[in-house]
């Protein structure tokens, strides 16, 4: 397990590291097939993406051009607010583009819906959802999800790039975070 103390932060690993290798790839390979001969502009979230994203990006038989946002809904809690706030916006512009945004988990989906509405209005081509963690259980807006990774139960989970308090990023899985941790 890497060396790490699963009596620590960790209640249960929801998704292995070798399953998360394995479906990355596969996901390069989806998003290849999909995009072969468009101008692709692929937007990771800051920061809980980057991880993902990294990886991801080189699973893609293509070139691509990459670039960031960082939106927040959460403020310091671990409950959304509900109001989307662009902390940093994108480098580039997405006019006449192929837009993937790659988000590192969708719940509530308030978030992806804002992003897909503002890069919509700026005039992208198009714009799909590709994340690597799903919580549907937690959804209060409808979000159509072009390239998933897993499934998961509402739990309150780290690594592979989620965080609790900027903590827990490097996890090289997905696990789920002790209540007493984050309550």
């Amino acid at each position: 397990m890497g060396g790490y103390d699963l009596n620590d932060p960790i209640k249960k690993i929801l998704v292995e590291e070798e399953a998360i290798r394995k479906r990355v790839k596969e996901l390069g390979r989806e998003i290849t097939e999909a995009y072969k001969g468009k101008d692709l502009i692929v937007v990771g979230i800051l920061k809980g993406a980057v991880v993902f994203l990294s990886d991801l990006t080189r699973a893609i038989e293509m070139p691509v051009l990459i670039d960031f946002m960082a939106v927040s809904s959460y403020g310091k809690s671990s409950i959304s607010t509900g109001e989307v706030r662009i902390m940093k916006d994108l480098d580039f512009s997405v006019e006449g583009k192929d837009v993937l945004i790659v988000e590192d988990i969708i719940d509530t989906g308030l978030t992806l819906n804002y992003l897909k509405d503002i890069l919509t209005k700026r005039g992208a081509s198009s714009v799909r959802i590709c994340t690597l963690l799903d919580k549907p259980d937690r959804r209060t807006v409808g979000v159509h999800i072009d390239f998933l990774g897993f499934e998961i139960p509402d739990e309150f989970v780290v690594g592979y790039g989620l965080d609790f308090n900027e903590m827990y990023r490097n996890f090289p899985f997905v696990g789920a975070l002790k209540e007493e941790i984050y309550s």
